[in-house]
C-alpha cells in the first residue's frame, strides 16, 4: 500500500502531540493540500471529519469511544483507516487511495503524508462529483435507468463473490432478534419521548414474523445469502459514474457487515422510498436478484426494510445523547420520520 513508507513512523513519547483542534486547523487550510486550487470545505460526521479540496477527500478519525469501536488511541485509527481502505476497495476500486500519515517534522511543523513521526492517520479518497451520487439524482430528477443497471450489476458480482458466511440459521435468527431488542430498548428510552405504541406494535411484528417464518429465515442462510456484505448501502453512498462505484462501507465492525443480501439492497430500496423514489431502489433490487438468481420473497424483502428504518430510527435519535449536539430538531424529526416508515412496514406484515 502506499503508505507503508511512512508505516513505522508512529509517534514517539518526546513527539509533539498536536490537539485534535490544532490538526482540523491545519487540515483545513490550503497549506495542507499543496497543488489544489481553491479553498478547502471541512464536513464533520458523527465519527470523523472529512476534508474536500479540488480533487481529493481525507477523513480523520476523531478520537472517540463507543460501545461498537474505540478510536481513542493512535493504532487503534492507523488500523481503521487501512481496514477502511481495504474494505472500501472491493466496491470502489478507483475511489480509495491509501491510508496516509499527519505527521510532526523536525521542526514541529504538521505535514499531510510528508516525513516525521505520525500523530494520526488519514485515509486518502478521489473526491467524486457530488451530483452523481445517487441521493443527489434522485433530488434533482437525473437518475437514468441505464445508471442503475450498471450499479446493480457491480453490486451483483460482489455479492456473487462474497463467500457465504458459515452460521448456524438458529444464530442468525437470533442475531436479528438481539437487534431489534437492542433498537427498541434505545427508541423507548424515556428521555426522548418517542411514541412507544409505534415502537412495541413495529418490534412485536418482527419478532412474531421471526418465530412464525423461521423456515424462511433458515432457506437464507442453507442457500448461501448471508456474506460480508457493505454494511450501510444507502443513496448517498452510491456514484452513477461513469463508471459506477459504492463508498463508505461500514468499516469499524465486521459483525455489522454480515447479512443476508436481501437486506443490504432492501435498505438501498427503503432510502430510496424515503427520498420519493421508490421505483429507484426497486429497480436496482430487482435487477440485482436477477443477476444472482435469487428471488427473496417479497415479505421477506418488507421484514428487512421494517428493521433498517427501525435502526436508522435509532441512530438518528441517539445524536441526541451527544455531547455538542447540533439541530436536535432534526435528528427528531428525522428519527420520527423512519418510525413511520418501520410502522407502514409493520403493518403490511401484519
Amino acid at each position: 500500500m502506499a503508505d507503508d513508507r511512512n508505516s513505522a513512523a508512529m509517534a514517539s513519547p518526546r513527539t509533539r502531540r498536536p490537539s485534535l483542534a490544532e490538526k482540523i486547523a491545519f487540515l483545513g487550510s490550503a497549506a495542507a493540500h499543496l497543488g489544489e486550487a481553491g479553498p478547502i470545505e471541512v464536513v464533520e460526521t458523527h465519527m470523523s471529519f472529512v476534508f474536500l479540496s479540488e480533487r481529493f477527500a481525507h477523513k480523520l478519525k476523531k478520537p472517540v469511544r463507543y460501545e461498537f469501536l474505540n478510536f481513542r488511541s493512535l493504532a487503534a485509527r492507523r488500523r481503521s483507516c487501512r481496514e477502511e481502505v481495504r474494505l472500501n476497495r472491493r466496491l470502489a476500486p478507483q475511489v480509495y487511495i491509501g491510508a496516509i500519515p499527519l505527521a510532526v517534522d523536525a521542526a514541529g511543523a504538521l505535514r499531510l503524508g510528508g516525513a516525521g513521526a505520525a500523530v494520526d492517520w488519514l485515509v486518502k479518497m478521489h473526491r467524486l462529483p457530488a451530483d452523481r451520487m445517487l441521493e443527489a439524482a434522485i433530488r434533482q430528477g437525473t437518475v437514468k435507468p441505464a445508471e442503475l443497471e450498471a450499479v446493480a450489476r457491480l453490486l451483483a458480482d460482489f455479492y456473487a463473490a462474497a463467500a457465504p458466511v458459515a452460521l448456524a440459521p438458529a444464530v442468525f435468527r437470533r442475531r436479528i432478534a438481539a437487534a431489534v431488542a437492542r433498537d427498541r430498548r434505545d427508541l423507548e428510552a424515556a428521555e426522548f419521548d418517542l411514541p412507544a405504541p409505534v415502537i412495541a406494535a413495529v418490534c412485536a411484528a418482527l419478532d412474531r414474523m421471526l418465530t412464525a417464518d423461521a423456515a424462511l429465515f433458515d432457506r437464507r442462510v442453507r442457500a448461501g445469502c448471508i456474506v460480508e456484505g457493505h454494511g450501510d448501502l444507502r443513496p448517498e453512498h452510491v456514484y452513477l459514474g461513469p463508471e459506477p462505484a459504492v463508498i463508505d462501507c461500514l468499516e469499524f465492525n465486521r459483525d455489522f457487515r454480515i447479512l443476508d443480501r436481501a437486506e443490504e439492497l432492501a435498505y438501498l430500496a427503503m432510502e430510496c422510498e424515503r427520498l420519493g423514489a421508490a421505483a429507484t431502489g426497486t429497480d436496482i433490487l430487482d435487477a440485482c436478484c436477477r443477476a444472482l438468481g435469487d428471488s427473496p420473497p417479497p415479505r421477506l424483502l418488507v421484514f428487512y426494510k421494517a428493521c433498517r428504518a427501525l435502526l436508522r430510527a435509532r441512530l438518528a435519535i441517539l445524536h441526541l445523547r451527544d455531547d455538542d449536539v447540533a439541530e436536535p430538531d432534526k435528528w427528531r424529526h428525522r428519527a420520527l420520520d423512519y418510525l413511520g416508515l418501520a410502522e407502514g412496514y409493520a403493518r403490511r406484515l401484519r
